[in-house]
C-alpha cells in the first residue's frame, strides 16, 4: 500500500497554517518520521522546496491526481528546526491540541512582523578616482554630486537618512553616481534589541570606556566558586559529554545557585555549544539580566511578554543567526532555535507560572525535559523549595540531586517568628499587622534598614475561615477547601460537592468568619499611617502595568531609594537586595485554603522563598509568619525551612490521595460564552470520559466549576481524571479528542488538556 506525508513547507516565512500531503516515493518507504527534512516540488512551477514531515499515514487526504511525491531526503543531520518541530508534535499528542497549535507555540514564525532595514552609502571608488570626480562635479556646478563626494570622502560609509535629510540628495542622483561605480547603496537587516539590552550595553561602554565589538568580545573567566558550588559545577560538567542527563539543584535561598548557572554557561559556551535560563517571572529579569550581561557581554538576549512581537522574533532570529549563545526567559525562551544547544537551566523550578495556560496547555518543565532528550543536552532544575514532582524523580534516580545547604557569604538564614493572628484578635488587635510585627518595622527604620511586607493574595477570599480559631470549611470528599459562590454556597471545584454557606464556625461557634478582604493598597496606607516618614513603595499588578515597570521598581529599592518595599508574591521570587533585614508575610495561610491539592506545597514555597530574602548580606535577617493555622505542617516547615520534613508529610498525604507525583491526574478545563451549552456539553464529556475511564479503573470526577467560573464573561469547568499510569490518561485523552472531533455539539466549546 501507499505511504504519505503530511508536510509543512518554508517554515521560517509560512504563516503555519496549512500542511500538504506527498507521495512517498518505495525507495523512502519506512525511511521517513516526523521532524525529517525532505526536498519536494511545490507550487504551478513545480520548484524544488525544502519541507518538513509532520506525519507519515496510509489515509489519503486530497485527490490522488493532485497528489505529488517527495523527491527526495536531504541527506543532513537533523537540524534545529527539524527538533522543533518533533517537539511540537510530542507536545501535541501528550498535552492535546491541534498541530497548528503545537507549531505555533513551537516555532517563531514572522505573519505580519515587518522586517527593519538600515539602508547606507558606500563609498565605492579609490580616493583617486573620487576626487577626480569630484573636481568634475564642480566644474560642471553640479553641487548635489558634489555635496554627496565630499562627505564621503570626509566618513565613507553614511546612513540613508543623512543621505537624503541632511546633505539633500534625491534618488536620481544616488541612481547616477551607482552606475559611475563612485558609490554602493547597501542594505542590511537590523534586529530589534529590548530596552534593557541597550541600556546595559551603554553604560558598560560608558563604564570600560570601550568600544561596543570589546564588549562582545570580553572573555568569560571562571566565577569564584564555593566548596558546594564547585562540586554542584563538576558534577554537572563530567556529564556534558555524555549526552541527555537531568540534575536537581537543591540548595537553601542565597546559596548561590546564580553562580552556578553562571560556571556551567561559561563551560558550556566554551564547548561551542548554547544554553537556554528560564526564570518564571518578569519580575526577576531585570537583576538575572544585570549579572549575565557582565558576565557574557552581547552574547545573552533576553525574552520576556513584555517585549513588542517584532523585538521577540527577531531575538529567535538572532539565535537561529548564531549572533547570540544564552537566552534568558519564561518559559517561551525554551524554544530558542539554537542550533548546538547544550544546556537547559530552569531557575525555581517549582513556579506554576511554568505552565501555560494556553492550547497546548504545556509544562516547560516536562517539555525541556523532551527537548533535552532530542537535543542530547543537559537540563537542571533549580530550587531551594523544589517541587514535589522533580524530588520525588530525583529519589528514585530519574535524576541526580546535587545539594548545597550553606551561603558562601557565610551568613545563616533569617530568625522566624511565627504570629498567631487568632490570638492578636482575642487581645483586641483587628489590624493587618500583628503587633511584633509593628514593633519589628520601627526597630528596622530606627537602624536605617530595609523592610519587605509580603501579601499571600493567593486565594485569599475564595475560601470561608474562622478568625477566632483558623478552621476552614473542607470538602468530605476531596480534602481541598470548599469556596464561596454567588448565592451563598460552598462548593467544591473538584468533585462539584456543595453545601449552604456558614455564618458560624461549626468548631468553636465564633461568628467571625468569613473571607480574607485586604489588599496592597490598604497595606500601604497602614503602614504609611504608622510610619508617616517612612518611603514606601509598592509593587504589585497595578504598579508594574508600563513596560518596564517592574525594573524601575526594584533597580529604586535596590538602590535604597525606598524603606519598606509592599507587594504581592512577586516580591520574594529570587530577587537579591543586601540591605534588606525584615521580611513581614501577611495572611500567610491564605494560599493553604485554596481549592488545589497542592495548597501546602506552594504555601511552603511561598514563605520559605520570602524569609530567603531577609539577611542575604552581612545583615542578620529576621521573618515575621503571621497565619490562622501556626501548627500546620506548612508553616511550622517553612519556619524552620526544612525541605526534608515537609516533603516526607506532603509525600504521604499524596500517596493516600492518589495525587501526584505518586499517581497522574488530568484536567479537562472547557469553556464556553453560554453557560447552560456549557453545562450540558461538560456533563457529555465527563459521561464519555467515565465510559472510556472504566476500562484502564481510572478515576473521574466533575465537572465542577473552575475556581474562577467566569473570566471577561466566559463560563469555566472543569473535568478530573486520576490514575497512577499517565500512558492511561493518554489513552483517555486520545478517545476524547476523537470523541469530541467527531460531535458538533462541541464546536463552541473552547477544551483543552492540562497534565
Amino acid at each position: 500500500m501507499d505511504l504519505y506525508a503530511d508536510i509543512i513547507i518554508d517554515i521560517s516565512h509560512s504563516k503555519l497554517d496549512q500542511t500538504f500531503q506527498y507521495r512517498i516515493p518505495p525507495e523512502l518507504a519506512g525511511m521517513l518520521e516526523p521532524g525529517d527534512v525532505v526536498e519536494l516540488p511545490f507550487g504551478n512551477s513545480n520548484r524544488l522546496v525544502k519541507g518538513y514531515v509532520l506525519r507519515v499515514s496510509r489515509e489519503l487526504s486530497c485527490p490522488p491526481e493532485k497528489l505529488k511525491t517527495i523527491a527526495r531526503r536531504v541527506n543532513e543531520s537533523r537540524g534545529t528546526e527539524s527538533k522543533l518541530i518533533s517537539l511540537a508534535l510530542w507536545m501535541r499528542d501528550y498535552y492535546g491540541s491541534t498541530t497548528i497549535q503545537a507549531l505555533r507555540t513551537v516555532l517563531p514564525f514572522r505573519n505580519t512582523v515587518p522586517e527593519k532595514k538600515k539602508k547606507r552609502v558606500v563609498l565605492a571608488a579609490d580616493l583617486q578616482t573620487a576626487e577626480q570626480e569630484l573636481e568634475t562635479f564642480r566644474k560642471k556646478h553640479q553641487t548635489a554630486r558634489a555635496r554627496l563626494l565630499e562627505a564621503l570622502l570626509e566618513e565613507p560609509v553614511l546612513p540613508q537618512e543623512v543621505v537624503t535629510g541632511t546633505l539633500r540628495i534625491t534618488k536620481p542622483v544616488l541612481q547616477s553616481l551607482e552606475e559611475k561605480g563612485l558609490i554602493r547603496c547597501e542594505t542590511e537587516q537590523v534586529y530589534r534589541t529590548p530596552a534593557i539590552l541597550q541600556k546595559l550595553r551603554s553604560e558598560a561602554e560608558n563604564r570600560l570606556e570601550i568600544t561596543a565589538a570589546e564588549v562582545v568580545e570580553t572573555p568569560v573567566t571562571g566565577f569564584a566558586l564555593s566548596e558546594e558550588q564547585q562540586a554542584a559545577v563538576d558534577a554537572v560538567s563530567q556529564s556534558m559529554d555524555e549526552g541527555y542527563k537531568e540534575f536537581l539543584l537543591h540548595g537553601v535561598t542565597g546559596s548561590g545557585k546564580t553562580a552556578v548557572y553562571m560556571e556551567l554557561i561559561a563551560r558550556t559556551l566554551g564547548q561551542g555549544k548554547q544554553a537556554i535560563l528560564l526564570i518564571p517571572e518578569i519580575s526577576l529579569t531585570y537583576q538575572n539580566v544585570v549579572r549575565f550581561y557582565h558576565a557574557f557581554g552581547d552574547r545573552i538576549s533576553i525574552l520576556h511578554s513584555r517585549l513588542t512581537q517584532a523585538e521577540r522574533y527577531d531575538q529567535f532570529e538572532r539565535a537561529k543567526m548564531g549572533d547570540i549563545d544564552v537566552m534568558i526567559g519564561p518559559r517561551s525562551a525554551l524554544f530558542t532555535p539554537f542550533e548546538h544547544l547544550g544546556l537547559i537551566i530552569i531557575d525555581e523550578e517549582h513556579e506554576p507560572s511554568y505552565k501555560s495556560e494556553s492550547t497546548p496547555r504545556y509544562d516547560a518543565r516536562e517539555t525541556a525535559r523532551k527537548r533535552a532528550e532530542l537535543e542530547k543536552s543537559i537540563l537542571v532544575l533549580g530550587s531551594a523549595t523544589p517541587s514535589l514532582e522533580s524530588y520525588y524523580a530525583a529519589e528514585r534516580g530519574m535524576s541526580t540531586l546535587l545539594s548545597m545547604q550553606n551561603r558562601p557569604t557565610g551568613g545563616s538564614l533569617a530568625k522566624v517568628t511565627v504570629v498567631d493572628m487568632r490570638n492578636e484578635l482575642r487581645e483586641g488587635n483587628s489590624s493587618i499587622l500583628s503587633r511584633a510585627l509593628t514593633e519589628k518595622l520601627r526597630d528596622t527604620l530606627e537602624r536605617g534598614e530595609q523592610s519587605m511586607l509580603f501579601l499571600n493574595r493567593r486565594g485569599y477570599a475564595g475560601f470561608v475561615l474562622c478568625r477566632s480559631c483558623g478552621h476552614v470549611m473542607k470538602c468530605p470528599h476531596c480534602d481541598v477547601s470548599l469556596s464561596l459562590h454567588e448565592g451563598g454556597r460552598l462548593v467544591c471545584h473538584y468533585c462539584g460537592y456543595e453545601r449552604p454557606a456558614l455564618h458560624k464556625c461549626p468548631k468553636c461557634g465564633s461568628p467571625f468568619i468569613g473571607g480574607f478582604k485586604a489588599g496592597t493598597q490598604q497595606i500601604e496606607a497602614v503602614v504609611a499611617e504608622l510610619f508617616p516618614k517612612a518611603r514606601i513603595l509598592r509593587m504589585d499588578a497595578d504598579t508594574t502595568r508600563g513596560k518596564d515597570g517592574h525594573a524601575e521598581i526594584l533597580r529604586a529599592f535596590g538602590h535604597h531609594e525606598a524603606d519598606i518595599l509592599v507587594g504581592t508574591q512577586m516580591i520574594v521570587k529570587g530577587h537579591d537586595f543586601p540591605g534588606v533585614a525584615l521580611v513581614g508575610a501577611l495572611a500567610a495561610d491564605m494560599s493553604l485554603n485554596v481549592s488545589d491539592f497542592r495548597a501546602a506545597e506552594r504555601t511552603y514555597q511561598l514563605l520559605v522563598q520570602a524569609a530567603g530574602r531577609a539577611g542575604r548580606g552581612e545583615i542578620p535577617g529576621e521573618v515575621v509568619i503571621q497565619t490562622y493555622q501556626p501548627d500546620h505542617y506548612a508553616i511550622t516547615c517553612s519556619a524552620s525551612q526544612s525541605y526534608e520534613p515537609f516533603y516526607e508529610q506532603e509525600i504521604d498525604y499524596r500517596t493516600l490521595s492518589g495525587y501526584p507525583p505518586t499517581g497522574s491526574m488530568m484536567t479537562v478545563h472547557c469553556a464556553a460564552a453560554d453557560e447552560e451549552q456549557l453545562k450540558q456539553a461538560a456533563a457529555y464529556l465527563a459521561r464519555f470520559a467515565s465510559h472510556v475511564a472504566s476500562k484502564y479503573q481510572a478515576a473521574v470526577m466533575g465537572p465542577s466549576r473552575e475556581p474562577v467560573s467566569k473570566i471577561k464573561d466566559i463560563y469555566r469547568m472543569a473535568i478530573y481524571i486520576r490514575h497512577k499510569d499517565g500512558q492511561v490518561l493518554t489513552a483517555v485523552k486520545n478517545y476524547m479528542e476523537q470523541y469530541i472531533g467527531m460531535n458538533s455539539g462541541f464546536s463552541d466549546i473552547l477544551i483543552n488538556f492540562e497534565r
